[in-house]
């Protein structure tokens, strides 16, 4: 691509902005339900009390920028650290400080953990995989993969006979992603399974859990397909996201690639309740197409 193409290209981009902002491919919404507080405005060089209160999609610091509307327009449709400016060879401090504030909030979405009666207290059967604390589940991912003896056992005699649809909740590598999305989404596939014709009978909450711990489920339960919702590792644009894996026939040993995954599960992606819905129709899917992941991909009518 020549330099005449190349300015056609950004000129193009520039002309087509002005929709609504996205993150990776789903409507913008709020971050937060509810009342909405007023945009804080921001000029260089101004005291913020809390930095994590910017939005960043309109956060612009270059300074003397020459098309600063149409950028900022463009700096609204994601999320990311653009137009952050410099100071010299260096981040402005207001840029730094941000970046470190959330990546605060992701480490603290890893080491912070589920409130111990989490579970009971939304009528979930209780389970832990094999890792002991925190640390393990975080160095050895194997035992976030399958339970005792023990919980075996817990899970055998709550679960009578094999369930059509295994819901699960596991913590995952955000306890503020299931804390924030995990029951509003899993209250959106019942009711959409619901009007199905489908029960989903008891959820099971696991903690110290990977994606994995669901076929663990399978292997005990026996049921037809399962369903985990897990937090997702956190990054520097929220540590609250939580993802969908959806495996037909789910056992130890399942190839990664026979699962189905609904991803950015969060207020800024797609909102808890959103997502379940969707949820509720892949998991009817694929029931009637008796398989999932890319599978379920190459059923598909081209």
């Amino acid at each position: 691509m020549n330099k005449q193409e190349l300015t056609a290209l950004i000129t193009q981009l520039m002309g087509t902005v002005g929709q609504e902002p996205t993150v990776k491919g789903s409507d913008y919404k709020p971050t937060d339900p509810g009342p909405q507080q007023p945009d804080t405005q921001y000029h260089d060089g101004d005291f913020v009390e809390d930095v994590t209160k910017l939005d960043l999609r309109k956060l612009y610091l270059v300074e003397q920028p020459e098309q600063k509307e149409a950028y900022s327009r463009l700096k609204e449709r994601t999320p990311a650290r653009l137009g952050c400016g410099k100071a010299g060879p260096r981040y402005k401090t207001l840029t730094m400080l941000r970046f470190r504030a959330d990546h605060a909030a992701a480490q603290d979405a890893v080491f912070s953990q589920v409130p111990e009666d989490f579970g009971e207290k939304n009528g979930m059967i209780c389970l832990q995989t094999r890792c002991k604390d925190k640390d393990q589940y975080l160095t050895r991912p194997d035992m976030g993969r399958c339970f005792d003896e023990e919980n075996q056992k817990k899970l055998k005699n709550a679960i009578s006979g094999a369930p059509r649809v295994q819901l699960v909740v596991g913590d995952g590598l955000s306890s503020a992603a299931i804390m924030a999305n995990a029951m509003d989404c899993m209250a959106a596939i019942r009711d959409g399974l619901k009007l199905k014709g489908i029960d989903t009978g008891k959820a099971v909450f696991v903690r110290y859990c990977r994606v994995g711990a669901g076929d663990a489920v399978g292997d005990v339960t026996g049921c037809e397909l399962v369903c985990v919702l897990v937090g997702e590792r956190p990054g520097l644009v929220t540590d609250k996201s939580m993802s969908a894996y959806i495996t037909y026939q789910p056992h130890t040993g399942v190839s990664e690639s026979s699962r189905t995954v609904v991803s950015n599960i969060h207020a800024q992606g797609t909102p808890a309740v959103e997502a379940g819905a969707h949820i509720a129709e892949l998991i009817d899917t694929i029931l009637k197409k008796k398989v999932s992941g890319v599978g379920l991909h190459l059923e598909e009518p081209r």
